[in-house]
């Protein structure tokens, strides 16, 4: 079989749950519908890392953090470039016949930009800022720090978002031009806060109309101090729903101008000739709390709003349409699935598994999924996770540990880790997560912190 084209469309921060197809009670993303119903669907896919530069870094080069060495954003204490020298399935692709082109936020390496791993292309998101000036629009707005707002000086055809789209389309019309194959990647920044957002997408899901996550009231008894702190930090502990439900609105109102913007990109391909030749993936590097919890953002915490991402991979002729997977899978796989369907070696340094043959039937899925977290903004704070389909671990080597039972509490509100009666499940969890701590080769696994996990030793 001749080589795919590769288009992959990876946002920043967006929910799992938040989705028409994922079963959202109000939100419509037909377009991201229409990739879930006419290729896979995997609904269990989480981030090796809940933070941008880590998760993209394991994106790039197929391994956890702990490998590839970056571990935090650039604002963070622990942060550090990724390790130079490591394979990357853009440079095996590159290797392999591949034209390479890259759209918008980048986040990986503050000195080396995407060229310096195999892109031929790359246009940076900060080029809106001079665009949006040269059509003489004001500046976006930020009277509401984080918390987002309207803004009311462009239409949605103006916004970053439908001219990030602009250049996926005119670089997939040059690459159509190309005889070679083409790996196409368009990253938006969105819909991470602040939500921003142009009318009428501002405004389609009013505050009176969306409910509260099930889990707004979480209590956080029994549970690290630091996610009560991260409410208070954020001058946000004791709000309302009515207080948080304009934020939430605004960001399902981002989604739903970026569901359109991919609307505009699968039209695009349609109208090159690509789309029967064209692999699209769509997934995110990490969730967002956005009021669950009655926390934000995503920091300190492992639950699924923030581990669990969407995923959905197209490709016409070869994955039936409506094929859902629900095994667990990581974006880490991706890296390893690009080299597969290139037709190329996958790096022996790979930690992930192509979903090819997944989705084939060739191969069982994983039992349980992992994922770490070592610190932002706030200070350093190291978490490992290992989930499986009842219950998720949660080691807080500074803190409580956390275990819950998703299936009798799937918002993860109450903490079983120091119920006796559980005593049996997380000695099991924690040897489990040892495993992989020994597998990655994580340096937070010691003498003391194995006494921990595996004799019990923790308070």
């Amino acid at each position: 079989m001749a080589q795919p084209n590769i288009l992959l469309i990876f946002a920043d921060q967006h929910r799992f749950d938040c989705t028409g197809a994922s079963g959202h009670p109000l939100l419509e993303t037909p377009h991201l519908d229409r990739l879930a119903q006419e290729g896979a669907s995997f609904t269990r896919a989480f981030t090796p890392a809940p933070i941008c530069t880590p998760a993209r870094c394991s994106l790039l080069t197929g391994l956890w953090p702990v490998q590839h060495g970056s571990l935090a954003n650039e604002a963070g204490e622990a942060y550090r470039p990724m390790r130079a020298g490591l394979p990357t399935f853009s440079q095996t692709l590159k290797a392999h016949g591949y034209y390479l082109g890259y759209v918008g936020k980048w986040h990986v390496d503050e000195h080396r930009p995407p060229t310096d791993f195999g892109f031929d292309a790359y246009v940076p998101e900060a080029e809106y800022w001079a665009w949006r000036r040269s059509q003489g629009l004001p500046p976006r707005p930020r009277t509401n720090g984080y918390f987002g707002e309207v803004d009311p000086g462009i239409t949605p055809e103006q916004s970053r978002l439908a001219w990030g789209a602009d250049q996926l389309l005119a670089m997939l019309a040059q690459a159509a031009q190309r005889p070679q194959p083409f790996f196409i990647r368009w990253d938006p920044a969105e819909p991470h806060l602040p939500n921003i957002v142009p009318e009428p997408y501002a405004s389609r899901y009013p505050p009176e109309s969306i409910p509260p996550w099930p889990n707004f009231t979480d209590p956080l008894a029994h549970k690290p101090y630091i996610q009560r702190q991260q409410r208070q930090s954020w001058g946000i502990a004791g709000w309302t729903w009515e207080q948080w439900a304009p934020i939430v609105g605004r960001y399902l109102g981002e989604i739903a101008l970026l569901d359109a913007q991919i609307g505009r990109v699968l039209a695009g391909l349609e109208a090159l000739g690509l789309a029967e030749k064209t692999v699209v993936v769509y997934s995110a590097d990490h969730g967002d709390l956005c009021g669950a919890h009655g926390m934000i953002d995503k920091h300190y915490v492992m639950y699924d709003e923030v581990v669990r991402v969407p995923l959905l991979l197209r490709w016409p002729g070869v994955i039936p349409p409506g094929v859902r997977c629900d095994a667990f899978v990581s974006t880490l796989d991706l890296a390893s699935t690009f080299c597969d369907l290139a037709g190329a070696p996958t790096p022996p340094a790979f930690m992930g598994h192509s979903l090819l043959p997944l989705l084939a039937g060739r191969q069982s899925g994983r039992e349980e999924m992992y994922a770490s977290y070592h610190g932002n903004q706030f200070g350093l704070y190291s978490q490992r996770m290992v989930r499986t389909e009842q219950w998720k671990y949660v080691w807080n080597p500074t803190a409580q540990d956390e275990l819950y039972d998703l299936e009798a509490d799937p918002g993860e509100i109450t903490n079983q880790a120091g119920d006796p009666a559980f005593a049996g499940v997380l000695a099991e969890m924690r040897r489990r997560l040892v495993r992989w701590l020994e597998q990655s080769g994580d340096p937070l696994l010691n003498q003391w912190t194995r006494r921990q996990l595996l004799e019990g030793c923790k308070l």
